[in-house]
């Protein structure tokens, strides 16, 4: 699938563009997409600002040393690109050579001897139309600054290479007199020319709005610069979503402390929080991500929406993320241990750890909630957690199971889990059943038959994973020994039976006592236990792979 173009313009200078588009190539990066950013803006250059503290190596070449790829007949021009070192591939191809972080002293008379009128006439535009090839089958999306204004330059960024616009401006009657109008100037532009693209669509960016301090007037210019950029909305926006709505999820803020200087706060802030300037910048990177779609889904849940853009070219570590009470402890343990068996990547959530909420990302594609009785407090801000981030924009929705003890009341359960897919398991019966279930639902295929020796491996697992950190008196521990001694013997042997009545008998050794005191199980006797699982879990993978 071939990338996207999307120019960043602005009618007047000193409006954020490059700083948008900054943040945003890093965001769409660490989502997992490939981007390059190009800086366009050839008389005021200084994208590669924003990425000094990353960047390896400083441009040796870039926009400017193109076109003179072109003017010298070069048969198999240069990328003329530098990686950049943040998460994911992002690459920038800069307006020049920059030394010492400034553009090399050759860069203003090589920039200004260019002739763009005279290079189009000796056939420029199918040269540009070659590096647009090479470039959208390299990269997901190619980022591109403008020139200010209208020019040569700026014609090019607008007309002949974008898919797409994002039109950056700020609240006041400069921006707004002519920032529809550009638009319009584009459109008739790439009519005129040979190649066959549909009509613009243009994202309006209203950018450095101060509404903090200026509380009242900020929503008044609010306001009037959604009017004014409401036909800009008009091919793509969904129905139903008005423009005020959608131009305040672009609006990106005013915060004095990143008007200083070439800065990315999305490095920075994170996970942003609402009041926060990459909390906005998100959303702009997320309405690219997903190709100016589903903005239905923005305006009804913003965090959502970002999330879909965040995971969907995501691969995650994890299918299943189990979280259970810690009454259903065993019950986890052994479903697991199923869904193992059945080929799933399945783990335990850490329950109560608050360091999972803070995590930008998510281990697991789907959840499942093991409820007795009622559901914990825990689970319920991991549930809402989920929900919020969950919501698809292309019907490939991750999915939330409830596996709900016999009696529990669904009726108490949350309202937005009483409409989910609830599975009914008995707590004293190992969970084979549901695993089976839970497999089917999220392969959409039926989950294969395991054989014998599987259910033998799958017994043992679950009876060292079982074994308590204390046993209720020292004289058990010799029994424990003899018994998974026994266990590796038979395992040794292929004797699966043996395995499985081994296994038996270490469950009921484990048991703890019934007052809750005991004895901690020497070191020793752990290293054992842990060198016979590691045997069975290798096993195991040896028998699903």
């Amino acid at each position: 699938m071939s990338g996207t173009v999307i120019t960043f313009y602005s009618y007047k200078g000193g409006v954020g563009r490059s700083f948008t588009l900054a943040n945003a190539a890093v965001l769409l990066a660490r989502w997992g997409y490939r981007v390059l950013a190009i800086d366009w803006d050839l008389e005021a250059p200084g994208l590669h600002l924003y990425f000094r503290p990353h960047v390896s190596e400083m441009p040796p070449s870039g926009v400017v040393d193109l076109a003179h790829d072109f003017i010298q007949k070069v048969q198999y021009p240069a990328s003329h690109t530098v990686r950049v070192d943040v998460e994911g591939v992002l690459h920038l191809m800069a307006a020049g050579k920059i030394v010492d972080h400034r553009l090399d002293a050759s860069y203003a008379p090589r920039m200004q001897e260019i002739n763009w009128e005279a290079l189009y006439e000796e056939g420029f535009a199918e040269f540009l139309e070659e590096r647009r090839a090479e470039w959208i089958a390299q990269y997901d999306f190619v980022l591109i600054d403008s020139r200010t204004g209208v020019s040569d330059i700026a014609g090019i960024c607008t007309a002949q290479l974008p898919d797409r616009l994002v039109v950056v401006f700020t609240a006041n009657d400069q921006n707004l007199n002519d920032v529809v109008d550009i638009a319009h100037l584009a459109d008739q532009a790439r009519d005129r020319l040979p190649y066959d693209r549909p009509r613009h669509q243009v994202m309006p960016v209203l950018s450095r709005l101060d509404n903090r301090m200026e509380y009242q007037r900020a929503e008044e210019w609010q306001q009037k610069c959604a009017g004014v950029v409401a036909p800009l909305f008009r091919n793509w926006l969904v129905k139903g979503v008005t423009s005020e709505q959608m131009l305040r999820h672009l609006t990106v803020p005013y915060i004095s402390y990143w008007s200083f200087g070439e800065l990315l706060p999305v490095v920075v802030e994170r996970p942003p929080s609402p009041d926060q300037i990459s909390f906005a910048l998100e959303t702009v990177a997320a309405v690219i991500a997903q190709q100016f779609d589903r903005t239905d889904l923005l305006a009804d849940n913003r965090d959502a929406y970002v999330a879909a853009a965040r995971s969907r070219r995501r691969k995650f570590d994890l299918d299943l993320l189990v979280s259970s009470p810690r009454k259903q402890w065993r019950t986890g343990t052994e479903l697991i241990t199923e869904l193992r068996l059945l080929g799933l990547k399945a783990d335990r959530s850490v329950s109560g750890d608050p360091e999972i909420l803070d995590q930008a990302g998510d281990a697991a594609e789907h959840l499942c909630l093991v409820v007795a009785g009622e559901l914990s407090r825990w689970q319920l801000t991991e549930a809402e957690r989920f929900v919020r981030r969950t919501l698809g924009p292309d019907g490939a929705q991750r999915q939330m199971f409830c596996l709900l003890t016999r009696g529990t009341d669904r009726e108490l359960l949350p309202g937005f889990l009483r409409n989910l897919r609830h599975l009914d398991f008995d707590p004293g019966v190992r969970p084979v059943r549901v695993a089976r279930e839970l497999h089917d639902l999220i392969k959409a295929t039926p989950a294969p038959e395991a054989e014998p020796d599987q259910e033998a491996l799958r017994d043992a697992e679950a009876a060292l994973r079982e074994l308590p950190d204390q046993l209720p008196y020292p004289g058990r521990f010799v029994l424990v020994e003899e018994t998974v001694r026994g266990m590796a013997g038979a395992l040794d042997d292929g004797d699966m039976d043996l395995l499985r009545d081994r296994s038996a008998d270490l469950s009921l050794l484990g048991k703890p006592h019934r007052n809750g005191t005991g004895v901690a199980v020497p070191e020793r006797l752990r290293t054992e236990v842990s060198a016979l699982l590691a045997r069975i879990e290798r096993r195991i993978t040896a028998f699903t792979n």
